[in-house]
């Protein structure tokens, strides 16, 4: 079944590389006869306010689907800006860009997962978050240095952090084959958002869920403007956008140790660009289009001598098509369209040679390629072929994880010279010691080294030749310990941790803007220290009357600066967009049917240029969300409803220079479920 999907990426350039592609894909589908996929993380029914089972060996933070309404969140970008170390640029407005940076590394050096397989962009290396909405999701987890699970694909270990997405997986029996779950969300700048979903028990074995969302809203807000010490109320425009999304699969499961799924992803997205702030310019050219499609399928199988596999398959085909009547050139405008092709095989297999002994061996294969029409493009297609080895080993009170990454990237253009080819090892080494014998108290450690390749647009946009660019080379130094105790009081539960770190990172790559898209500069020239700590508390509270509550908390502190050059007027200084303080404080209490829940987050000042001056200011921040959910049944059936309100005090706040967050906004949610 597989060996049909090459046929989205149907191109001159990936016509050798779809005959490796057929041969894996074939040999996975042989498997899939048998079952299903990656190993996926048990769905959490959470009734009151709960905690959920916590992992010590690295650092881990994670939200389920039914703490979502609790932080206000609306998409994935919403819901991991309570993170500690987590750092959202959000671009404003419902249809902004949203990109996430883990402990200041950038967005670049954070891996996504979709049930366990990457999502990729090759022309830029990062991911839109806010373009993934929350309504198929289980449960959003963030790893800091890479998952402790070691039988995963190669690409898994590639980066500084993974944001793992789980999405919802059919919980299905005889007397109950199918759940439908229809709802709306609506609310301020025009919001509609009517979504289903659909889960079907085909039989014992088989089971499949299906999709569907839609959003629209003119995303047209009031803001205040104090440009040149003067006070005025703007009104953004061109911010519109209109998404439609549908996305499923198909699940087998014969037992917990054999399993297989196939699943799909389209989401087609038209929106305005807005554009920056700037005094007597409204940017209302500028529009973008984006059709997104991918195809993934895993078969995960352990057999009883702990052998364990995992084979995984993606093919996916990425359109952008970007506009701005208002760009000067020869033609009238820009006119712009992108495509990008991607076909992955991954296969992972562990082995357990004795009961406190794991080792594993994974290799990934993935090609690639973009065109883009603009004067002289390469047309690059990149090879990237990825291997690792890893052990885990528990002795006593002590864990030790190790890993050795291999990377090699190749890239051929139509063009006489192609970058060159690049191959590098990477280590990486975790050690945990429990303080306690029922492990209330853990220390732990790792050291990860990573190399940073450029992506696609950084060696190849608008470059008449491949540019000479070092691969970033990123070091990480983290130490911490993690507290973790029930209690028989009236704090039922305890979760506080700490974690310390030190990254550098060399040959730091810049792009340096010119008159025009066509004349940039991208250049290694910068060398980065980040220091930092992590401090999280949660804690949930004996119900009181019939009140239960909980109160968690998340504080960063980050140092990152610019030791490039001493002879730079920045040198020394934070490196733009972050803060040295944030706080992101959440509490709440629920009653039966009833929750109440506020959040607030706290930023302090930032720079948005190398140069800390004070023309290059951006001051901090504080905004607050509430929101109230009440369940119930009718006529046997259940109803969900929830009302949110955003920036409850109406602050006016920017996060990235020039683009104003929305003003206090409503947001009403009714979901029928049968």
């Amino acid at each position: 079944m597989l060996i049909s999907v090459p046929c989205i990426l149907k191109h001159s350039r990936l016509a050798k590389g779809l005959g490796i592609f057929c041969l894996l894909g074939g040999t996975s589908s042989v498997s899939f006869a048998q079952t299903d996929t990656t190993k996926s993380l048990k769905e959490v029914n959470i009734q009151g306010t709960t905690i959920p089972v916590l992992q010590t060996e690295l650092p881990i933070q994670s939200i389920s689907s039914a703490d979502f309404s609790r932080y206000s969140a609306f998409n994935v970008a919403d819901a991991v800006r309570n993170f500690s170390g987590v750092n959202v640029r959000d671009y404003g407005g419902i249809g902004g860009l949203k990109t996430v940076s883990v402990r200041s590394m950038g967005a670049n050096y954070t891996n996504v997962l979709y049930d366990g397989i990457l999502l990729t962009d090759a022309q830029t290396g990062q991911i839109d978050l806010g373009r993934f909405n929350l309504l198929n999701l289980q449960e959003i987890v963030l790893y800091v240095a890479q998952p402790v699970n070691i039988c995963l694909p190669a690409r898994s270990y590639t980066n500084s952090a993974v944001l793992s997405l789980v999405t919802t997986q059919p919980k299905l029996t005889a007397e109950k084959p199918y759940q439908i779950t229809a709802g709306v969300r609506a609310g301020s700048f025009g919001l509609i958002n009517p979504y289903l979903q659909w889960q079907q028990r085909i039989n014992d074995k088989w089971a499949f869920v299906v999709n569907g969302y839609t959003q629209n809203a003119n995303g047209n807000y009031r803001f205040k403007d104090n440009f040149g010490g003067r006070d005025t109320i703007g009104k953004r425009v061109n911010s519109d956008v209109s998404t439609q999304q549908i996305d499923g699969g198909i699940y087998y499961s014969k037992n917990d140790s054999s399993k297989f799924r196939l699943q799909f992803n389209y989401n087609n997205t038209d929106r305005g660009l807005p554009g920056p702030v700037v005094l007597n310019a409204v940017y209302k050219d500028q529009h973008l289009v984006n059709q997104d499609a991918f195809i993934q399928a895993s078969y995960d199988r352990i057999w009883k001598s702990s052998l364990h596999l995992l084979l995984s398959t993606k093919a996916s085909h990425n359109y952008q098509h970007y506009t701005d009547a208002s760009f000067l050139n020869n033609n009238g405008g820009a006119n712009e369209h992108y495509t990008q092709r991607e076909i992955y095989q991954s296969a992972a297999l562990a082995y357990k040679p004795t009961s406190n002994w794991e080792i594993s061996y994974a290799s990934d294969f993935s090609l690639a390629d973009v065109d883009i029409d603009v004067f002289r493009y390469a047309y690059p297609t990149r090879l990237s072929l990825y291997n690792v080895l890893a052990s885990n080993l528990s002795l006593g009170r002590f864990f030790l994880q190790g890993s050795l990454l291999n990377t090699y990237i190749n890239d051929n253009t139509q063009t006489p010279v192609a970058a060159r080819s690049q191959l590098a090892f990477t280590p990486t080494v975790i050690l945990n010691y429990d303080v306690l014998d029922k492990k209330g108290l853990t220390l732990r450690a790792f050291y990860k080294n990573l190399y940073r390749y450029p992506n696609l647009s950084e060696q190849y946009y608008y470059a008449v030749q491949p540019r000479t660019l070092k691969p970033e080379q990123a070091r990480q130094y983290n130490v911490g310990a993690v507290y973790n105790k029930a209690y028989n009081s009236f704090v039922e539960q305890l979760i506080l941790s700490a974690d310390a770190y030190y990254y550098n990172i060399d040959n730091k790559i810049f792009t340096f803007p010119g008159r025009s898209a066509e004349i940039i500069s991208v250049r290694n020239l910068g060398k980065v220290d980040i220091r930092g700590l992590d401090v999280n508390l949660k804690s949930q509270f004996r119900p009181v009357h019939g009140w239960a509550g909980s109160f968690n908390a998340a504080y960063t502190f980050q140092r990152a600066i610019d030791v490039s050059n001493s002879g730079d007027s920045y040198y020394k200084d934070q490196i733009p967009y972050t803060p040295k303080h944030t706080l992101a404080l959440n509490a709440g209490v629920k009653h039966n049917d009833l929750g109440i829940y506020f959040n607030h987050i706290l930023s302090s000042s930032r720079y948005y240029l190398s140069n800390n001056s004070p023309q290059y200011y951006v001051p901090g921040y504080n905004v607050s969300d509430a929101s109230v959910t009440y369940d119930f049944k009718l006529y046997g059936r259940k109803i969900h409803t929830a009302a949110e309100v955003n920036n409850l005090f109406s602050n006016n706040y920017s996060i990235i220079d020039g683009y104003p967050m929305p003003p206090r906004s409503i947001r009403l949610t009714f979901q029928l479920t049968i």
